[in-house]
């Protein structure tokens, strides 16, 4: 395994169609043109592969979640670590990731508690969730 500096895209370039798996968590929120790195995440997987993504909810309890909480009141997080209007609605992400030839599997609501320090995976999609998205192989 390497490390590199390089972006998605760029990588995608590179070496498309070369994982079985591609994971873009917790990223999507802080990029420019997170469309474009959803449309390179599926460039990189092989046909039959799977992507999942990882962010965070656009609506007024996800920017208090997440920067009220997370940042001023709990500091789980540097302040200005968010910036609300940099948050995905769910219907935003599938839609980038159809149009980038992935089929929604599951979805799932990610939360955090603080005082266990654990997260768990449940339906309520409101703050944090994950998407496990398919790329059909040809037939």
């Amino acid at each position: 395994m390497s490390y590199q500096t390089i972006s998605a895209e760029a990588l995608a370039d590179i070496e498309a169609g070369t994982y079985d798996v591609v994971t873009c968590m917790e990223m999507l929120e802080h990029v420019p043109q997170p469309e474009l790195v959803v449309q390179a995440c599926a460039r990189l997987v092989k046909p039959g592969g799977w992507v999942f993504f990882s962010t965070i909810n656009r609506n007024p309890l996800s920017g208090l979640v997440a920067i009220l909480g997370g940042e001023y009141l709990l500091r789980l997080l540097p302040k200005g670590t968010h910036t609300y209007r940099s948050f995905i609605k769910p219907q935003e992400l599938k839609a980038w990731a159809n149009e980038a030839g992935l089929e929604l599997k599951d979805q799932r609501g990610l939360g955090y508690n603080p005082l266990t320090k654990q997260f768990r995976l449940h339906n309520f999609l409101g703050v944090g969730y994950l998407l496990a998205m398919h790329r059909s192989a040809p037939n």
